[in-house]
């Protein structure tokens, strides 16, 4: 779903903003990321958003249509699998990159949010980040 809002930046002039994208997909269409960073940082989202699923406490009624289960793992085991790979991916990206990382994909922050919330001056937090995705790259063996 695509929610644009208007809104004011001063001096006269507003902006229109998608409020469903997030931080990373508006640096990826912007090109202040590259396809191997953005992919990076989506393969550490997903990590990250199957580790924090809670376990299903309701019966599985509906068989798949297709007849297959998935990656072959139950939900439990895939959560924990999730979570052992977004754990050595924020490893690989080192202590100083993976607050950043972890800001900016896994919860959604703004850049400008992210860079005050570690104390950062304006403007360095792209750098960082972009430092961040590309040992995210490294780390997952992209291309």
């Amino acid at each position: 779903m695509r929610e644009l809002v208007e809104r004011k930046t001063g001096v006269g002039r507003s902006v229109t903003v998608n409020v469903g994208e997030s931080p990373l997909g508006w640096l990826r269409a912007r090109g202040l990321v590259d396809a191997r960073q953005f992919e990076a940082g989506e393969r550490l989202r997903g990590d990250y958003e199957t580790a924090s699923l809670g376990p299903r406490v309701t019966m599985r009624w509906a068989a798949r249509v297709d007849g297959g289960a998935g990656e072959g793992l139950d939900p439990t085991t895939a959560q924990i699998a999730a979570k052992r790979r977004f754990d050595a991916a924020l490893g690989a990206a080192g202590s100083g990159l993976a607050d950043i990382a972890w800001r900016v994909i896994c919860a959604g922050e703004g850049l400008p949010v992210a860079e005050k919330g570690l104390g950062w001056p304006a403007r360095a937090g792209k750098l960082v980040l972009t430092l961040a995705l590309d040992r995210l790259a490294d780390h997952y063996r992209l291309p």
